[in-house]
């Protein structure tokens, strides 16, 4: 590189790399290149260029020596310097400035001296003293000096904003942090709010802001805001390598929230911030957070857990929370000493050891599992002087009661019993069948267990109790399907006839008949070999229905009655299984709605969670979500205390998309959010959790939040395709698609829906691959890959035509043409293109058959028209009036209005529907008019338009009567 046009190029190119040290080297090299050319100017470009990518790195401790060279030759030859460069350099004074207090090893005598030479130039140059006094407040904030920084911070606040200054954005971010730092949380974020909501912005806020303000939200208890910022703020710094201490600030909000597995994962995506390079100032607030995230794994009795730390060794928490903790006490005494006071080893202290602000903030993206498996169910506490022979009373009397107490009673027992040494054998079988009923270990484990219980029972002579254990076995069986399960009915019947034959009660009978049915329902799938009837299990469920109201009638008002209730229930709940199995969803809503009637009835709402949820998913199968949502949040009221963590998760999760389907997204955040918690707690993160997390990402779409949603959406879809379901694939990678385009991200969003169309290809309905093969172009054309974007438009069409979709083919032959003008043939190749679609709009418009299709076809080829008319003018090179034109631009222009004529018309056949568009066309050809020097003609065309609308305020009316006065005015100024 020799010239000084290629060199100055080349400091363009690498302004726009990112950060980092290839970005630092390359502006090193260029530094070098520039000396080369003897062009004194674009050595400054380049040693400027050399500070910012220094400052913006982590190699800022770097930039020192550069200033110094550029502050030289502005002494020596201030005339080298044009207005801008000596803006520049003024500019730059202030990073070296704070720059130097955030190095300890440069005595605080040499930052006060530039911080004096800094306020010199800054007068000799007449610029405000702003700048100054917020380098003075920075000074003094930093060494403790309360008095002298809260002056500086005043005198900066009164200070004329000028040229130095800061960006409104940055300073806010830094008068926000100061009033946080003095205990006023809700002041800091009013001043911040500025900020967060956009008002103020640069290239690094709001990003710190984001970061900045999640504790103080948190300690107000405005969490849902908390969760937001985190979402939002650290997907915009997480590839940016000088955000280090913002890095550090969402890792502290994720250990004080309880979310210890998240902030674990945002450590080992930045484990290079444990390098010593860059300002210590950013290091020591890394270490502090580390050093606090690895205090709570050891908190959480993970002290041995490994986790990511410096490189060259193997950490695990507690260990890497000594090493953070010692280095940044270590590097905090440095700052101390430089400054004489004991401001930032306090501070620092305080950070690491700093208490749990939440038990839990659920932030809806993956992370993982601080433990394996599920957590275990809440055991309740034995009540205290209560023996195991007391609590098994309890136990068995609220089971007798049917009382929603008798788990927990159980739960007591067991954990009292221990090993059950002692026990008798009735004791040790109701233990034993308590563990089975309540999942603990596998299937085969419960099956186990049902027939250890059975044993026992038999031992303790309990025949009746033996039968019941035997069939909950031969149920067991049925559903392990270990080769057993074709002997489960005849089991089951055996235990029935024998229950019978001992003159049981009739709760213990109407259970056994329940088994029986769940047998039956289970062998119904369609090719199994031992598969029964439908009409068998309904006859099945007939019998259990009969008896067991035939009996409740008689102990109507006694627990055995109750407990009958809850068999007519169970009954009705399988029927509405069968009718979900067989695809009859009303049939099915029907059969759960009565089973929690019948259970509400009876008083035992609590008891019909299960139905209740199965309701609200027929209901939804129904297209119903107004029942849905009643159901679900019904079983989650009665449900309270009492559900499992699955459960849970799944009730939110119909929630969440019921209430997306009626257009309540904001509520159905919240519940995804909690499906995704709850299924965590199931150890179902990446199942249950997974279809949570899309819903989360799907409902915060909806919402227009594009930077939550992707964050939720980028983390959930690796759980998604190991579960190789490629439709919710589809759905989140085309969510996701979306959000990444409404953040301007053209590039990657095209990738996402690339990637979901490569899925969809293979679908046998081709509509979703196409819809996705022409959203890929479209943002490859606004990323402005020409080349690539051309290749996606061609197949969206191919695919269009093959769906008999004319109108969509049209509309990527007219894009094709715009991609076309900006290329090498240009504009004949897009005039091509163009005529192409008018022709094949034409075409197919000749050959529609219904009226829907042709009003659909008019539009297009309106709009086509249009569009003509706009890229033949836009291309066109100069205008009619151009004195030195060959014509060419006016035969454009007469061309183009011919087309917006022709678009008028066909917008006019398409009636009034498109009355808006018509007239933005006439509008279109007027001017065009007036280009020509038509005056006379323009104005007719612009008071026919504001003429039509008359007095009209709704819509385009007041838009369209603005444009036809200006260009009437227009035509009048030039003389027409």
């Amino acid at each position: 590189m020799n010239t000084t046009a290629a060199v100055r190029l080349a400091l363009q190119e690498n302004g726009r790399e990112p950060e980092g040290p290839a970005r630092n080297a390359r502006a090193e090299q260029l530094v070098e290149e520039a000396g080369h050319t003897g062009d004194t100017a674009l050595l400054i470009d380049a040693l400027f260029n050399l500070l910012s990518a220094y400052n913006f790195s982590s190699e800022s401790e770097k930039m020192f020596v550069p200033f110094a060279r550029v502050l030289r030759m502005w002494d020596e030859r201030p005339g080298d310097f044009d207005e801008f460069a000596a803006h520049r350099l003024h500019w730059m004074f202030k990073w070296v400035s704070s720059g130097m207090l955030d190095q300890p090893g440069i005595p605080l005598a040499s930052v006060e001296k530039w911080q004096a030479e800094m306020e010199h130039r800054y007068r000799l140059a007449g610029h405000s003293e702003r700048a100054v006094r917020q380098g003075e407040f920075r000074i003094a904030r930093d060494t403790g000096d309360l008095p002298r920084a809260e002056r500086a911070f005043a005198a900066w606040l009164a200070a004329d904003r000028d040229g130095m200054s800061d960006c409104h954005a940055c300073e806010l971010n830094a008068q926000g942090a100061w009033l946080d730092q003095l205990g006023r949380p809700a002041e800091a974020l009013e001043t911040w709010a500025p900020v967060l909501a956009g008002e103020f912005t640069c290239a690094h806020e709001p990003h710190v802001v984001l970061a900045s303000s999640l504790l103080p939200l948190v300690r107000l208890g405005r969490t849902e805001e908390a969760r937001t910022h985190h979402l939002r703020g650290y997907r915009m710094i997480r590839d940016m390598e000088s955000m280090r201490s913002t890095v550090a600030d969402h890792i502290e909000f994720c250990a004080l929230t309880g979310n210890e597995a998240r902030g674990l994962e945002l450590l080992a995506e930045h484990t290079g911030h444990f390098a010593p390079s860059g300002d210590p100032d950013t290091l020591l607030g890394f270490l502090a957070a580390a050093a606090l995230l690895a205090r709570r794994l050891g908190e959480l009795g993970l002290g041995e857990r490994e986790m990511p730390g410096p490189a060259g060794r193997v950490w695990t928490a507690d260990a890497l929370h000594a090493h953070a903790r010692a280095e940044a006490l270590a590097l905090a005494a440095r700052f101390d000493a430089r400054n004489g006071s004991t401001v930032v080893g306090a501070r620092v202290t305080a950070r690491m050891d700093a208490a749990p602000l939440l038990e839990r903030l659920p932030l809806g993206v993956r992370a993982e599992r601080l433990t394996t498996g599920p957590r275990p169910a809440p055991v309740a506490e034995a009540p205290p002087g209560e023996d195991v022979g007391t609590l098994l009373a309890t136990a068995r009397r609220l089971t007798e009661e049917f009382d929603p107490g008798s788990r927990g009673a159980w739960d007591a027992a067991a954990r009292a019993a221990g090993d059950g040494a002692g026990l008798d054998a009735l004791a040790r079988a109701e233990l034993a069948g308590h563990a089975a009923l309540r999942g603990t270990g596998g299937p085969e484990e419960r099956a186990a267990r049902f027939r250890e219980a059975a044993a026992l029972y038999e031992e303790a002579g309990r025949p009746v109790e033996a039968a019941g254990a035997r069939a909950r076995h031969a149920l067991a069986l049925a559903l392990l399907g270990d080769g057993d399960e074709a002997d489960a009915p005849a089991l089951v019947d055996a235990e029935w006839a024998r229950l019978r034959e001992l003159d049981a009660p009739p709760r213990r009978i109407a259970s056994v008949m329940l088994h029986r049915c769940r047998v039956l329902l289970h062998r119904l799938p369609e090719g199994s070999e031992a598969a029964v009837s439908p009409a068998e299990l309904e006859r099945a469920i007939d019998e259990v229905l009969a008896y067991a109201e035939e009996h409740a009638e008689h102990e109507e008002h006694s627990a055995s009655g109750r407990a009958l209730r809850a068999r007519v229930a169970d009954a009705f709940e399988l029927r509405g299984a069968a009718a979900s199995a067989a695809g009859d969803p009303a049939r099915a809503a029907a059969a759960f709605a009565r089973a929690a009637e019948v259970a509400d009835g009876a008083g035992l709402s609590w008891y019909a969670a299960g139905a209740r949820e199965e309701l609200a998913r027929a209901a939804m199968a129904c297209g119903d979500p107004k029942s849905a949502i009643g159901a679900a949040r019904s079983a989650l009221e009665h449900g309270a205390g009492l559900l499992a963590d699955t459960t849970a998760a799944r009730l939110h999760l119909i929630l969440s998309d019921a209430l997306s389907a009626v257009g309540e997204r904001e509520t159905a955040v919240e519940h995804a959010l909690e499906a995704a918690h709850w299924a965590d707690r199931a150890g179902q993160g990446e199942t249950l959790g997974a279809w949570a997390r899309l819903a989360l990402g799907g409902a915060l779409h909806g919402l227009g939040r594009a930077d939550e949603a992707a964050s939720v959406l980028e983390t959930v879809l690796p759980d998604l395709e190991r579960q190789d379901d490629e439709g919710q694939v589809v759905r989140a990678r085309w969510w996701l698609g979306e959000c990444l385009a409404a953040l301007r991200d053209h590039r990657q969003a095209a990738e996402q829906f690339l990637r979901a169309a490569g899925v969809a290809q293979g679908w046998d309905d081709q509509e979703d691959h196409a819809v996705l093969a022409n959203l890929a172009a479209d943002c490859l054309d606004r990323a402005g890959l020409d080349d690539e974007a051309e290749r996606a438009y061609e197949r969206a069409g191919e695919l269009w035509r093959g769906l008999d979709r004319p109108e969509a083919a049209v509309r990527v032959l007219r894009a094709r043409a715009w991609v076309a003008a900006r290329g090498e043939d240009g504009l004949p190749a897009a005039r091509e293109l163009m005529a192409a679609a008018v022709r094949e709009c034409t075409a197919a418009l000749g050959a529609a058959g219904d009226e829907e299709r042709l009003a659909s076809l008019r539009a297009e080829l309106a709009q086509t028209h249009r569009q003509f008319g706009e890229l033949v003018v836009r291309s066109c090179p100069g205008e009619p009036g151009d004195e030195d034109g060959d014509g060419t631009a006016r035969a454009a222009y007469e061309e183009g209005l011919a087309h917006a004529e022709r678009a008028v018309a066909a917008f006019a056949a398409c009636g009034p529907a498109l009355r808006d568009q018509r007239t933005a066309a006439q509008l279109m050809a007027a001017w065009l008019e007036a280009d020509l020097g038509r005056a006379e003609e323009a104005a007719a065309r612009a008071r026919a338009v504001a003429a039509e609308y008359g007095d009209e305020e709704e819509g385009a009316a007041p838009a369209r009567r603005a444009e036809a006065g200006n260009l009437v005015k227009y035509v009048a100024q030039q003389g027409g």
